[in-house]
């Protein structure tokens, strides 16, 4: 918990009570539906949370923006997001039901009511969104055509309406796969969060 105030210093006491029990949460439901690795769930604070609220760095939502957590899991980044982000609705999908409960759990637990979960794939979602995040879902090619069905066409953020993925290892691969007019920004993680962990982890923009 203390990295995330590292970073984040101006937490309210009420955001920080919510992510101080991330953790027992998390610890209990994977011990039922794995979610998280096994050896990553003592670094769930760094390896997760604070991966999560790379996004930040990008962009800083607004109240009453909508955003879609395409590939959820058990709730990252949305879980974390929502947190940081009381008044932006989040919707976390994934077509896993199992992985759907953990989310519905979790965000019941913390009182969370910006999150919507959804058990659904990507081409059966029918709202719009401003932004789409993302954690190691897919090749960026693919989740590009899935975000932009679902985007919304009017930007009121500090840049328009895209999919916003956290990616590690070598992108160019997926890159080469992207259209060359795509216009692309890649955040390197380290920039802003000192661990090792962080290193070869990007935050990947492409706009809609």
């Amino acid at each position: 918990m203390e990295i995330i105030l590292k970073y984040f210093p101006d937490l309210s006491s009420e955001q920080q009570a919510l992510f101080a029990q991330l953790l027992p949460l998390y610890r209990e439901w994977n011990e039922q539906i794995n979610v998280i690795s096994r050896k990553d769930i003592d670094a769930l604070y760094e390896r997760h949370i604070l991966h999560s609220l790379a996004i930040t760095k990008v962009v800083r939502f607004l109240p009453g923006a909508s955003v879609l957590d395409l590939g959820t899991g058990g709730g990252i980044p949305g879980i974390p997001l929502a947190i940081l982000f009381p008044e932006t609705s989040f919707t976390l999908a994934d077509s896993i039901g199992k992985k759907i409960k953990v989310v519905q759990e979790i965000s019941t637990a913390l009182g969370l009511q910006n999150v919507k979960a959804r058990h659904a794939r990507a081409e059966e979602l029918k709202e719009r969104f401003d932004f789409v995040i993302t954690r190691g879902v897919a090749p960026l090619d693919k989740l590009l055509v899935w975000s932009r069905r679902v985007l919304k066409s009017k930007h009121k953020h500090s840049i328009p309406n895209g999919l916003i993925a956290l990616k590690g290892g070598d992108l160019q691969p997926e890159l080469d796969l992207l259209h060359r007019d795509e216009y692309v920004e890649i955040y390197r993680i380290a920039d802003f969060f000192e661990a090792v962990f962080f290193e070869e982890k990007m935050a990947v923009y492409v706009q809609g």
